[in-house]
């Protein structure tokens, strides 16, 4: 009876609570066992490419205008017929996020209504209604679209967000919410002036709708998820982190985006005391750190953290920070310092005194340092040794413009790359490209820290241990 008691009990309360969810969440994802065996895949992966490129425009010049050496967007951009082969998107990610499905083999939905005016009871036809399904999804947009949002998108698993030969822009109350799922592929996506929502209800999947309390207002909110990768997206503009992974969140890869005008850019880890984030790895790859950014590019809490092949331009007080000892794997960036002579260094270790911090691991290999810019190294040399023949050297950084030259959201509404449409004429996507006067406004100024423990939350878990203890006892006491 005690047994049966203390189940139920613990579902209830828990339900109240995100963090008491968290804590009884006995199938945290699983981490690659040899992270550094991915970090060397991914040199592989950009040297492969680069020695493509190079051969080809030797030997065959019209072949070899597609390929930039980047090896996401060579792996998909060459095939003229992309449109119409478009998952092959799927076998195109490296690094942590490698596994990233996406809606794979599952059915196209096209999203044909760019309004969102009910969270509970979507139309068919809108992106919320697609997002929430059980079924693996490959969602495409036919023409332009604004989506003002009402509240947070929230994601099943087996989804990809495709929004390639369109101009999509997300924006509003949220924005996109990825928690407790998997296999979600975020790819050439506008995604924007996203602000605090909630105190409402908001279904997450056809069967189920449930109370939301106020959201951070991050563009991307990862949570207690695995396997995702957003890839050519351009981000700006939020009231909180552009994007946040938390809550032991693993298998992520953010490749080839663009991001700008935002003070805490990045959030990687829930907090220094919460151990399931030391299973977190994430690669960050090819992306452009652009104008007014202020830090947090990113700022790491334990775990794993691939930084390769990265332009940073001009942060005002530093680009890579942390705490609670990450790992921090700095390949081939090139970090360019602001004029101010006291925002030059790279790194900075948040609340941490250095005899704490001397024995983390953070290491700089083939960083390129413009206009006085400093990495501060830190940890005694690793016991697994790189392949110097695969790992990334000197002058890797020099091709950083090659790179990322395609960074953030690709063809119309990008940066011009020749990237076709659904089809030329006229926008039928309704609200369009103008973004209005209600989304040009700030919100990146502050951010709101993470907030403590419910008493709901707090309760749930004293209870949780309770019962555990007692099961134990009783089942000590059965074998007297």
């Amino acid at each position: 009876m005690l047994h049966t008691n203390c189940i139920v009990f613990i579902l209830v309360l828990s339900s109240f609570s995100p963090l008491g969810m968290a804590m009884l969440n006995l199938t945290f994802p699983t981490s690659h066992p040899n992270p550094e065996e991915v970090a060397q895949e991914v040199q592989r992966r950009v040297n492969a490419s680069m020695s493509r490129r190079e051969v080809l425009q030797i030997s065959e010049k019209d072949q070899s205008a597609c390929l930039t050496g980047n090896p996401i967007d060579d792996c998909w951009k060459c095939d003229p017929d992309w449109p119409n082969n478009r998952q092959r998107l799927a076998d195109c990610a490296i690094g942590f996020g490698q596994y990233a499905m996406g809606g794979k083999n599952g059915e196209y939905y096209i999203v044909t209504d760019d309004s969102d005016d009910d969270a509970v009871n979507p139309k068919p036809g809108t992106l919320r209604y697609a997002v929430i399904q059980e079924e693996p999804l490959w969602i495409v947009f036919p023409s332009n679209m604004l989506i003002k949002l009402s509240q947070e998108l929230i994601f099943n698993s087996y989804k990809t967000l495709d929004g390639r030969g369109a101009n999509v822009h997300i924006v509003g109350g949220g924005c996109i919410t990825l928690q407790y799922i998997s296999n979600v592929i975020i790819h050439n996506i506008h995604i924007h002036h996203c602000v605090p929502s909630g105190n409402a209800n908001v279904r997450s999947s056809p069967t189920h709708y449930g109370y939301r309390t106020k959201s951070d207002g991050d563009g991307i909110s990862i949570f207690g998820s695995k396997d995702i990768w957003i890839d050519h997206c351009s981000l700006s503009h939020c009231k909180d982190g552009l994007i946040d992974a938390v809550m032991g969140s693993t298998g992520i890869t953010i490749s080839n985006n663009f991001f700008s005008h935002h003070n805490e850019v990045m959030l990687l880890g829930h907090s220094d005391d919460y151990l399931p984030d030391s299973g977190m790895q994430v690669t960050i790859a090819f992306n452009h750190f652009g104008e007014k950014l202020v830090q947090r590019m990113p700022r790491c809490r334990r775990g794993y953290i691939h930084v390769v092949n990265n332009d940073f331009t001009r942060w005002e007080m530093y680009a890579i920070g942390g705490s609670g000892n990450p790992t921090i794997n700095s390949q081939g960036n090139r970090y360019t310092a602001p004029s101010d002579r006291n925002a030059k260094e790279v790194t900075k270790r948040v609340e941490t005194a250095e005899g704490d911090w001397k024995g983390w691991n953070w290491r700089s290999e083939g960083d390129v340092m413009v206009n006085g810019a400093f990495f501060v190294t830190s940890g005694e040399e690793l016991e697994v040794k790189y392949e110097k023949a695969y790992s990334v050297e000197p002058k890797s950084a020099v091709l950083v413009d090659q790179i990322t030259m395609h960074a953030g959201v690709l063809g119309v509404g990008g940066r011009d790359n020749n990237l076709g449409m659904w089809s030329t004429g006229a926008n039928g996507g309704g609200a369009g490209q103008d973004s209005g006067d209600d989304y040009m406004d700030d919100y990146s100024g502050s951010s709101s820290p993470l907030s403590y423990p419910s008493t709901y939350g707090l309760f749930s878990i004293c209870i949780a241990l309770f019962c555990l203890m007692s099961f134990h006892i009783l089942a000590f006491m059965s074998m007297l």
